[in-house]
């Protein structure tokens, strides 16, 4: 079930958002994001277990530590723990949900259907936050064999 361009939209526009799955290695996927984000200055609230900070922004533990103003969050988790990432981001009253495609669990679906949440799906967030190099390219495919979202 892939996100559709309101889904995306509605998330994007909570300017306080936290991003589980960030590395401090500017190499990986979850540094490149939490850079684009903090580019487009989203106040950005990385939950890294380890990291006191990453490019000088305060890390938080946990989803659970959150402060109350995180409105989104953004999921690059692996499979198997995004599931559970996604409830307890639920029970802290986070109903914007990103979870980046390729990182959707088993029951990542039956979640969002029956939660009333926005979470979106299936979709790659550097297609949808002004993208340069690479993921231009791939978002201009994408628009071109009609996979964008619409």
């Amino acid at each position: 079930m892939k996100a559709n361009q309101n889904q995306i939209n509605q998330l994007l526009a909570q300017r306080h958002m936290a991003i589980v799955g960030v590395s401090r290695s500017s190499k990986k996927f979850g540094h490149q994001v939490f850079m684009q984000l903090k580019g487009m200055n989203y106040h950005l609230y990385p939950v890294h277990r380890e990291a006191e900070s990453i490019e000088g922004v305060r890390c938080y533990r946990s989803i659970n530590e959150l402060p109350v103003e995180v409105q989104a969050i953004c999921l690059i988790t692996p499979k198997h723990q995004t599931d559970d990432l996604i409830n307890q981001s639920l029970k802290r009253g986070i109903s914007q949900i990103w979870v980046q495609q390729m990182s959707e669990g088993q029951e990542t679906e039956k979640i969002a259907r029956d939660s009333g949440a926005n979470i979106v799906m299936g979709r790659c967030v550097f297609m949808y936050t002004n993208p340069k190099g690479i993921h231009k390219f791939h978002m201009q495919l994408n628009k071109l064999f009609g996979t964008y979202a619409k």
